[in-house]
């Protein structure tokens, strides 16, 4: 497994509530624009992976969703590979498309996510297939340990995952001095952010005040601190060291690991272990960087609380050092370590099977220099974290990325 992997292409639709779209009309759009960004014709591509999660609940759609979707866009007859892995779906793919260009099986490799998740006549639908994403067979043991770290029962008309995010929040809080008023900071910082994305659902700046003014959802979040249901669509074209002495250098971006870890049985408590310190670890070791060498990130922040606690396990701040972190400013666009430039999924949206590899567009963009008015500048070294699920004390998959400006 020696050979590099390279992005070259990269592209995402706008995300949001798009009703007279479709995941084939979404998958079009992104993958002739990712295709034409690479300058590839559709004939050059080798594989394809696609990440969908909520087609077959939604809509029946299933088995096949990629084939369907991808034959649509004028891709057929090569290898596709539907991926599905909760909401690190996305970031799997490219976990897979990477290993296939490693391994000498294909040169260039196209991965797409796309998601259908709003309809006029579905939210019940789409509150089910959220619960799927635990064991649907002991999800007692998911109220059981809500409650056991002093949360609230989730009541019928909550979303399971705002009450399990809501309960983890008020341990942090207590143990380590956390407070309302940072997340409401990092939620600001993120809608600030997501005014400059084109793409984002929300381009709606936010104070500090207004977050905590806004509608309340479960405490500690109001309804800016959390993540919407979004339809949307967004590609990448990888390639090898061979592909990319065709395609040409110049605005490639190299893909130096991504780590893929499912969770263990561990103590609630310990957090030294918690499934994205641990792929954190691994996807550093691999790309041979420290978190200090790191110049910009995208976090999967489901809530303002997401975005602390990754920020831990990234190793960007101790525990109960983020509050001040976030006063100095740290992790602004600007700051020492720039969190969600997108916008995260907190303005951008959270269209599950793209998100993935919607933060990887954003950081191929960073490293390119081409983020216009959110530009981290100077940007060599970027990471993704992205996650989903959850199982026993945490999510149940986690992935972390490392690009590197080539």
């Amino acid at each position: 497994m020696s050979q590099n992997v390279y992005i070259v292409g990269a592209a995402m639709t706008p995300f949001g509530k798009r009703l007279e779209d479709t995941v084939k009309s979404l998958t079009t759009q992104s993958v002739e624009a990712a295709l034409q960004d690479a300058g590839v014709e559709k004939r050059a591509v080798q594989g394809a992976w696609f990440s969908n999660t909520r087609q077959q609940m939604l809509e029946g759609q299933n088995t096949i969703r990629g084939q369907i979707a991808l034959r649509a866009a004028g891709i057929e007859g090569i290898p596709i590979i539907n991926v599905e892995n909760a909401c690190a779906s996305g970031s799997t793919a490219v976990h897979q498309a990477m290993t296939a260009i490693r391994a000498g099986m294909v040169d260039i490799a196209l991965v797409v996510g796309s998601e259908k998740m709003v309809y006029k006549d579905r939210p019940e639908k789409v509150a089910a297939a959220f619960a799927g994403g635990t064991d649907i067979h002991d999800q007692q043991s998911v109220l059981d340990y809500i409650v056991s770290i002093g949360g609230e029962k989730p009541g019928p008309d909550r979303s399971l995952f705002m009450d399990l995010y809501a309960a983890q929040a008020r341990v942090h809080m207590d143990s380590f001095g956390t407070t309302q008023e940072d997340f409401a900071r990092i939620a600001a910082n993120t809608h600030c952010h997501g005014q400059h994305n084109p793409n984002a659902q929300y381009r709606t700046p936010f104070t500090v005040e207004q977050v905590l003014a806004d509608k309340s959802i479960v405490y500690p979040f109001t309804r800016a601190m959390c993540a919407p249901v979004s339809d949307g669509s967004s590609a990448l074209v990888l390639c090898s060291d061979n592909a990319l002495k065709k395609i040409g250098r110049s605005r490639a971006v190299r893909l130096c690991s991504v780590a893929l870890l499912s969770t263990i049985s561990r103590d609630k408590f310990d957090y030294t272990h918690h499934i994205s310190r641990r792929a954190a670890q691994a996807a550093y070791a691999e790309a041979g960087i420290e978190a200090k060498d790191i110049d910009v990130i995208e976090v999967h922040d489901a809530t303002a609380f997401s975005t602390l606690v990754q920020i831990e396990n990234l190793g960007l701040c101790q525990p109960g050092e983020v509050g001040a972190g976030l006063k100095k400013g740290d992790f602004k666009i600007g700051g020492r370590a720039p969190i969600n430039p997108s916008g995260g999924l907190l303005a951008k949206g959270h269209p599950v099977g793209a998100t993935g590899i919607a933060q990887m567009y954003e950081l191929t963009a960073q490293l390119r220099g081409e983020a216009g008015a959110r530009q981290v500048q100077g940007a060599r070294i970027a990471v993704a974290e992205n996650g989903g699920g959850f199982l026993g004390v945490e999510e149940g998959v986690t992935t972390v990325a490392v690009l590197e400006k080539a």
